[in-house]
């Protein structure tokens, strides 16, 4: 199987779930998982609290002020929903959880509106 029959067969797994977030959002969880470990000195099982926070993180690295908006755009508005990215990426076999992991560990970690601070509105309007 080549990488794009592999990208493929994940996409229609994860589709098949019937979750609400864009695919974009299980690429920007994986991809934050690879930020978080590049950041520790040795790779290592994380927390669902610590995951959120490298979330809210990599975010605000990747989209500034937009952050909250693209989050939201793809149906990620709190750490509940990084929760429900992970473990439908364990369901379906690209991640793995330790014993005692549980979706309610990414339960309120924080609240976006706090977390994010200062955020930029866009209204999608023009002004001409």
């Amino acid at each position: 199987m080549n990488d794009l029959q592999f990208a493929e067969d994940v996409l229609a797994r994860i589709r098949a779930r019937g979750v609400p977030y864009h695919e974009r959002g299980f690429l920007f969880v994986l991809a934050t998982i690879e930020f978080l470990q590049s950041r520790l000195e040795a790779r290592r099982h994380v927390t669902g609290a610590e995951l959120a926070w490298a979330c809210r993180d990599f975010a605000r690295l990747q989209f500034g002020l937009l952050a909250p908006p693209v989050l939201a755009h793809w149906g990620i508005t709190r750490t509940s929903d990084f929760g429900r990215i992970v473990f439908t990426l364990v369901e379906i076999g690209l991640l793995v959880t330790q014993p005692g992991d549980q979706e309610a560990d990414f339960e309120a970690v924080y609240d976006f509106t706090d977390a994010f601070g200062d955020v930029y509105h866009w209204s999608g309007v023009r002004s001409t």
